[in-house]
């Protein structure tokens, strides 16, 4: 059974991520997040596993935009944007590829997650409203604190679409209520002090960070970097609304040996 409502426009990204955390929620259990890396491992079987992904039951899909200097990434992710840019991804093939998943029938929030400089280079109102006209749903780009925005989030306003903030588990107080409030969709809790990759351990003192962003969002919150098994996912969701998974399904797409098969079954195992 289909569980997402027929993909429309005249719904704004907002409403459509805000739904897809509702629905988690009436079946008592976080939203489920994969990250794919745009154009891995090429550009076609990049798209078969996004849509392997929203078939095995994703409640939202974060798009990775290529970078060459992927700060906030580990190894894996970082392989992955590397053999992306080595065939020739760029911004404007990642546009064409979220438009195609759209057409291709994926009904699932689209986030795109991406690096400044490509944005800059790109020209930031046009990266917003080609999202837009992509059909994409949301934005996250891990170097762009709130104090810089202003060439993003009068954009993102005027489209309806989501800028989301990442929060770092040594924010203070403060910037935490700061970021919590401008942020947009959901709020991006960083589990850790570090960059993305699966770890055996969820990090000591997760629970009391996310406690504390929580209480000063106005949004749902999704917890992401460190997170590969489905005791993981289910220990995240008792403490937020949202689970994000992104360097363990890249392990199992590179290692598959039917990378669509592989990226499905991670996922479905993730929801079991």
């Amino acid at each position: 059974m289909n569980l997402y409502p027929m993909y429309t426009k005249t719904i704004s990204g907002l409403n459509r991520i805000a739904n897809a955390f509702e629905q988690a929620k009436k079946e008592n259990r976080p939203a489920l997040m994969p990250y794919h890396t745009l154009g891995y491992p090429d550009q076609e079987t990049s798209l078969d596993v996004i849509c392997a992904i929203a078939d095995a039951g994703a409640d939202l899909i974060e798009l990775g935009v290529p970078f060459s200097d992927p700060l906030a990434d580990g190894p894996s992710i970082q392989s992955s944007t590397q053999v992306a840019l080595e065939q020739g991804m760029s911004v404007a093939r990642c546009m064409e590829m979220v438009k195609e998943l759209r057409t291709r029938g994926i009904k699932q929030p689209l986030i795109m997650m991406g690096y400044m400089n490509p944005i800059l280079s790109y020209g930031c109102k046009r990266y917003v409203s080609d999202a837009v006209a992509a059909e994409a749903d949301g934005l996250i780009v891990p170097d762009l604190p709130p104090e810089e925005a202003v060439c993003l989030e009068p954009s993102c306003k005027s489209y309806e679409m989501a800028l989301i903030y990442m929060l770092s588990p040594a924010s203070s107080p403060e910037r935490i209520k700061q970021i919590a409030q401008r942020t947009t969709g959901f709020l991006y809790l960083v589990s850790l002090a570090g960059v993305t990759g699966a770890r055996k351990e969820l990090a000591v003192g997760l629970s009391d960070f996310t406690a504390r962003a929580k209480a000063a969002a106005h949004t749902p919150t999704a917890v992401g970097f460190g997170i590969s098994t489905p005791q993981q996912v289910r220990a995240v969701g008792e403490m937020a609304d949202g689970v994000i998974v992104g360097s363990a399904l890249t392990d199992a797409v590179r290692k598959g040996s039917d990378p669509v098969k592989a990226a499905g079954d991670f996922v479905r195992w993730l929801r079991g």
